[in-house]
């Protein structure tokens, strides 16, 4: 981590200064007694579409440690990521029971269960092709609220819709239901745009809950760095409503704003994105809360350097196949490098990680290093079949290392009998 970054991280966390928050990791006993609540609202509940996904499950076991089965995360049902991410049973606290089964007697499809991550998290499912039919009533009333209309070509849009005012009926009905035998206090946390919808309508409609909304990258700025401009030198020259119509995203420009105004709290991740979000969505970040690794899983550094060196082996012996037959290096003076994300070019950097590998491997050919270096980019993208050059080396790879080992086992077994 750079000197800048340690410098915009202590200083966004002089917010938090006096709080002591192991105090509040109690496994929820002190929510429990004080009726609090926090919902999690993603699009990447159980459904891993980008790296949302994995901000949220990385959160979820200390965020477990302070609200216990308080803890509730909503998100789209995913036929296929439930069956291998979702335990599915029935809520265990009368309020979620209730407030599901109202959704359900007017033929909303919720599912609820327990996401089989670190923290073991409660969560509720809305399936939305249950939903469908309520699409351009749905509109209407948000129209009518928010001003922002949704065009019928636009699917995501309309996904974010549906998904949206499930969460809105969702919570409306949870917090008639918890707030029957002591006061609540409930906070839902929504990240990005797609969630934005719900957020906006308990807002506007004026339910007692507080909100949070996280952009992690504004929309609009997506699209103008994968059009390539000079966009960090240009924040505040951009027609920013123009700018969204000419890329046909205008509603959702305008959804991911609202919820960013709405919200009682408005984060970012970054001071970067918080720049970004002053200029795009005019609207300065209340906290930072920025992204970063839980070290204390490598507290223990004899297990961390033993799980280092067990996966740089198997980093070798794929390496070993793939380059088979073409090239010839030291694995011993071999560097591992890596890029991953969403398959945006620009976006996610690839086209600086190739242009430094180019001037990279200038400087080592220049310099006369032996030094190798082999990078991975990591993207997920559709494909058409396996590269059958790289299978046939590792088949071949394999074959030699099982008959060397067969050898070697043949060997050591006479001479320990020769020995005797």
């Amino acid at each position: 981590m750079s000197i800048t970054r340690i410098k915009n991280v202590t200083k966004s966390l002089k917010t938090f200064q006096g709080i002591h928050f192991e105090t509040y990791l109690d496994n929820g006993e002190a929510a429990e007694q004080m009726n609090k609540w926090l919902l999690e609202v993603s699009w990447e509940v159980a459904n891993k579409v980008g790296g949302i996904y994995t901000v949220i499950r990385s959160k979820v076991p200390i965020t477990k440690k302070e609200y216990g089965n308080n803890y509730i995360c909503l998100g789209p049902y995913n036929d296929s990521f439930v069956k291998t991410e979702v335990e599915i049973s029935e809520p265990k606290n009368d309020a979620l029971h209730e407030a599901v089964n109202d959704m359900r007697r007017y033929g909303v499809n919720v599912i609820t269960g327990n996401w089989l991550i670190e923290g073991f998290p409660q969560v509720v499912l809305f399936d939305l092709s249950s939903v469908t039919n309520r699409l351009d009533g749905w509109k209407g009333d948000f129209f009518e609220y928010a001003r922002i209309g949704i065009p019928y070509f636009d699917r995501e849009s309309n996904d974010a819709l549906l998904f949206g005012f499930c969460v809105f009926w969702f919570i409306g009905a949870f917090l008639e239901h918890v707030k029957r035998t002591q006061k609540c206090y409930v906070i839902a946390h929504f990240h990005e745009w797609l969630a934005g919808v719900g957020l906006i309508m308990t807002r506007l409609r004026g339910y007692d809950c507080g909100l949070i909304f996280t952009t992690h990258a504004t929309l609009l700025g997506r699209y103008l760095c994968a059009g390539s401009t000079d966009f960090y030198n240009n924040l505040s020259l951009f027609n920013l409503d123009k700018e969204a119509g000419d890329r046909q995203i205008y509603h959702r420009y305008c959804i991911e704003r609202a919820a960013a105004s709405c919200a009682h709290v408005f984060t970012t991740v970054s001071k970067i994105t918080g720049i970004e979000s002053e200029y795009l969505l005019n609207k300065k970040p209340d906290v930072l809360t920025p992204n970063g690794l839980n070290v204390q899983t490598f507290a223990a550094l004899h297990e961390f350097q033993n799980l280092h060196a067990k996966n740089k082996e198997k980093l070798n012996a794929f390496v070993r196949g793939h380059f088979y037959g073409h090239y010839d290096f030291d694995l011993d003076k071999t560097l591992y490098f890596f890029i991953a994300g969403r398959y945006e070019f620009s976006n996610k950097g690839a086209d600086i990680f190739i242009e430094s590998l180019a001037r990279l491997n200038h400087m080592l050919k220049a310099s006369g290093s032996d030094v190798t270096i082999v990078a991975f980019m990591i993207f997920p993208t559709p494909t058409n079949n396996f590269n059958i050059e790289s299978l046939r080396g590792q088949s071949v790879a394999k074959m030699l290392r099982d008959t060397v080992h067969n050898v070697q086992s043949d060997i050591g077994k006479r001479l320990y009998e020769i020995c005797l």
